[in-house]
């Protein structure tokens, strides 16, 4: 990913990190808070639980089924878990929970079977179900316009992150450096002793001052663990998302509103690495993203739309 304020260069990535797979099922509408009591490995828990957990409380962000051995912990997934809640309702970690079926979104968009297809030999950290749920932690992603835009906005993200990952085999930035720069960035953003920012996830969140950004939105102390975005796959895809959804790096728009605005994939090129691939600079980088967003609107049944250049 490009730096959220000003753009840099990117190199490819590298990474081994495996994530077991999941069977994550999500509502994107919080439940009401119920108190479950002792958090249980293999329990279903909807969004708004509360759980206790190691001395602490912590509340449900998203519905998720049952995973045993996924170690979906409120302390080991934070993308699953914030801390607090009210628990002093008892409750015995055994009840409910669970149930929703596919958002309207990228559920009602993209099956986990052409998922898969799209990316035949990708990381098995990178799975559909850690997708959806990230996904669904952003409600106007592939949910806005017609059925047509929402597939194009799910074809024009994918290419990018094809483009970005190796068509997600990698999960780490190969050429790996420190990547800090305390001159811009969130106030407060500095550098933890010893971390390293280089490129991770699926758009390859680059430098300290984009790792501070991403966490405060999404909450997570990113800035001094920013190897959350390879051990969590969940905080990997949503670190992605907040990107295409919230930043304009070096274009004029977000990813998401280049698509559903009508300006077109070549717009979500400018957005994520402009200044060195676009008007000419980089054709062949161009062309690789392009040719992925054609193979994915093709497989979604869409047109690409205009303007797919930049």
């Amino acid at each position: 990913m490009r730096q959220g304020f000003c753009d840099i260069s990117k190199k490819f990535l590298l990474a081994a990190m495996l994530f077991s797979s999941m069977t994550m099922v999500l509502v994107p509408q919080a439940a009401e808070a119920a108190c479950r009591g002792a958090w249980a490995e293999g329990t279903a828990y909807s969004a708004g639980d509360v759980v206790t957990y190691g001395g602490a409380t912590y509340t449900a962000l998203v519905t998720h089924t049952p995973c045993a051995g996924c170690g979906w912990d409120p302390v080991a997934a934070p993308s699953l878990w914030s801390t607090g809640g009210n628990c002093d309702g008892g409750g015995n970690g055994n009840g409910g929970g669970g149930g929703g079926g596919a958002s309207p979104g990228v559920g009602g968009v993209l099956s986990p079977g052409m998922f898969y297809n799209m990316f035949p030999d990708r990381n098995l950290f990178y799975s559909f179900e850690s997708f959806f749920a990230a996904a669904s932690t952003f409600p106007t992603f592939a949910t806005t316009g017609d059925i047509d835009t929402r597939k194009r906005e799910v074809a024009a993200f994918l290419a990018n992150v094809a483009h970005e990952t190796g068509h997600l085999v990698y999960v780490e930035e190969i050429n790996k450096s420190v990547m800090c720069d305390t001159s811009w960035g969130p106030p407060g953003c500095g550098c933890a002793p010893g971390k390293w920012y280089y490129g991770r996830g699926p758009l390859q969140l680059s430098w300290n001052g984009n790792y501070c950004a991403a966490g405060n939105a999404l909450g997570l102390d990113l800035m001094n663990d920013p190897d959350l975005l390879s051990r969590d796959a969940v905080a990997a895809w949503r670190s992605a998302l907040w990107f295409w959804m919230t930043q304009t790096g070096a274009g004029s728009r977000t990813g998401h509103d280049a698509i559903v605005s009508g300006a077109g994939f070549g717009e979500t090129i400018r957005t994520i690495n402009g200044a060195l691939e676009c008007n000419g600079r980089n054709p062949a980088q161009v062309q690789s993203r392009v040719n992925n967003y054609l193979k994915f609107t093709s497989m979604l049944g869409v047109s690409p739309g205009a303007n797919t250049g930049c």
